[in-house]
């Protein structure tokens, strides 16, 4: 289990990209789909062009009306309101889709890139970062982009055109009802200012402080073994209580703000509506116009209430929206990780610790001095309380953290001389935090190897024990797992994970308490589906139940960051030192 950072301990956020770079790189995604986007611009104004004619159709029926002509008179003008209608359905329809597409495109260019830089970061400054950024970043700040490219663009882009030509129709009916609605303007436009001024900082301070508390969440409770061992609790608590608050009272800075832009957006509908009203009435009396087309203008300027607080409302989303694409495109332009021109490759999957320490945080050393060989071939168990440095020292040899000192070869190569192509192809570290991706089991198990035969996908899950439930599922291989799909027990999910590690088949394997979820019925399923996995490679295991150091070629005993035993089981037992302690006090719990 990951040793967490000492308290107060800040975390080195991934970067968030500036609003010049954000539009850079929505203008660039936005050029192939040039072609579509403008005829689906073009549908919308079409749709909103049709829907100017039902106001003066309406208002012809009020001349007709006062006039006093017959009921067959108004026929005509309703069945052209009918044709209207799905005119403007049929045309907002194929606009509001073509929008939706051009931003689907968009969005999904977007993720490939930001998934292919998100994959290829070093895993140390996802570390740094804390998983719950990235994660923050790949699920909601994905989701949210997502909802607004095919709810709000479409939207927003149809509100935007209905407001430009209805002012143009009003203008049409008579010039001085144009100058009445204007009138609003200026506080709706001081309304804006004001609104953008605010939300863009705050939805942007709302992303990272739900970030800090998603990975808050995921640090307490991936760590509370270590929590409860160090007695951190009520740390941990206060905590998570700050992290919510913070939240909270950002949430509760949102509504604030909404507020009083709704406020002030009924203020200008107040003000437009009885300026035309007004005029309405003395051109009416004044005989410049007919009482139809004063209704007209009525109509129109109400009309405009529902698309100008949709067009200034979906800023409020546009603003929420921008800064999580600022935070995708962030990752997304990170450099790529450095590649040797000539990587050194290792002999064989034989790994060497010599002098190694490490610290999290200055003054606080978790490694000291550290010294581990494994031979090609050999199976290594670490065992030692919470907090003696198991996990950090598989990360070391995983090539996760980088030590503070000393250092880690493996196949007579130093990590830092290995390209991380090389490293991914020779080292594979399965957690106890095992993901099932969303989507069918054969896909999820191909991760691990993309060209995998669907023979070898099932020799695969035969080797770990997976093969009888997988084929027993409603579709096989081919029935979707993960989020929304079908459920799988946590023995079942990690032995997905011991399965993708048979299908990679690296020389080197690392297993952090990959057992630790299951309860003792499980844990003895993945013990031996582990050992089956395990077999032929060395193999890096930080015990979660003492059976594994049992069966283990060697075992590496820590306490307070250093070695201080390490033999095969028979040997340690028989020197009655520390392990035949930890060994004595197992065999009676059990």
């Amino acid at each position: 289990m990951t040793e967490p950072p000492a308290s107060g301990a800040q975390r080195d956020i991934l970067p968030i990209a500036s609003a010049r770079r954000t539009r850079a790189v929505l203008g660039e995604l936005l050029r192939p789909c040039r072609v579509t986007a403008t005829a689906a611009l073009g549908a919308l104004a079409a749709s909103a062009a049709v829907s100017l004619l039902t106001a003066p159709l309406l208002g012809r029926i009020v001349d007709l009306v006062v006039q006093g002509g017959t009921p067959d008179a108004v026929t005509g003008p309703v069945l052209v309101l009918v044709a209207v209608a799905l005119g403007q359905g049929v045309a907002a329809v194929l606009g509001i889709a073509g929008i939706a597409r051009v931003g689907e495109s968009m969005l999904a260019t977007l993720r490939e890139r930001f998934v292919a830089h998100a994959l290829g970061l070093p895993l140390e400054r996802v570390e740094a970062a804390g998983s719950g950024d990235l994660s923050s970043r790949v699920t909601s700040d994905v989701t949210l982009v997502g909802e607004a490219v095919r709810e709000a663009v479409p939207e927003f882009a149809r509100a935007a055109l209905v407001v430009a030509l209805t002012l143009v129709g009003l203008a049409v009916l008579d010039w001085r009802f144009l100058l009445a609605a204007l009138l609003a303007v200026p506080i709706q436009a001081l309304t804006a200012r004001w609104y953008l001024r605010r939300s863009a900082p705050l939805y942007a301070e709302q992303r990272v402080i739900g970030g800090a508390q998603h990975q808050q969440l995921l640090d307490t409770v991936s760590g509370a073994a270590t929590v409860r061992a160090f007695g951190l609790a009520a740390e941990h608590r206060e905590r998570v209580r700050r992290r919510s608050e913070d939240v909270v009272t950002a949430a509760l800075r949102v509504v604030r703000l909404q507020t009083g832009f709704f406020g002030r957006l009924n203020l200008a509908e107040f003000v437009g509506a009885a300026a035309v009203l007004a005029t309405g009435f003395v051109l009416v009396r004044a005989g410049a116009v007919s009482v139809g087309t004063a209704t007209a203008a009525a109509l129109y300027f109400i009309n405009l209430f529902n698309p100008i607080n949709q067009v200034l409302f979906l800023l409020d989303t546009a603003q929420s929206a921008a800064a999580s694409v600022a935070r995708i495109v962030g990752v997304a332009d990170l450099p790529a990780e450095h590649q040797p021109e000539r990587p050194a490759r290792p002999v064989d999957a034989s790994v060497r610790a010599k002098e190694l320490g490490h610290r999290y945080v200055a003054g606080h050393d978790v490694l000291d001095r550290v010294n581990l060989d494994v031979a090609d071939g050999e199976q290594v168990v670490l065992v030692g309380g919470s907090g003696a440095g198991k996990t950090t020292l598989a990360k070391l040899v995983a090539g996760v953290h980088r030590p503070s000192r000393g250092s880690v070869d493996i196949g007579g190569v130093q990590l830092s001389e290995q390209g991380p192509a090389v490293l991914r192809e020779t080292i594979a570290l399965i957690t106890q935090e095992v993901h099932v991706f969303a989507g069918p089991l054969a896909d999820d198990l191909r991760l691990a190897r993309p060209d995998a035969t669907e023979g070898e996908l099932l020799a695969a899950l035969q080797t770990v024990g997976a093969r009888e439930w997988a084929e027993s599922l409603p579709a096989g291989l081919d029935t979707v797992v993960g989020t929304g799909g079908h459920p799988l027990t946590v023995v079942q999910a990690q032995q997905i994970a011991l399965a993708r590690l048979v299908l990679a088949d690296p020389p080197l394997a690392i297993l952090d308490e990959a057992t630790a979820e299951a309860g003792s019925a499980g844990s003895r399923v993945l013990e031996a589906a582990a050992r089956r996995a395990l077999a032929g490679r060395t193999a890096l295991v930080v015990a979660h139940r003492l059976t594994q150091a049992a069966s283990a070629d060697r075992v590496v005993v820590l306490e307070a960051g250093r070695v201080v035993e390490q033999g095969s089981h028979d040997e340690l037992v028989a020197a009655g030192g520390r392990y035949a302690r930890l060994w004595a006090a197992w065999q009676d719990a059990r």
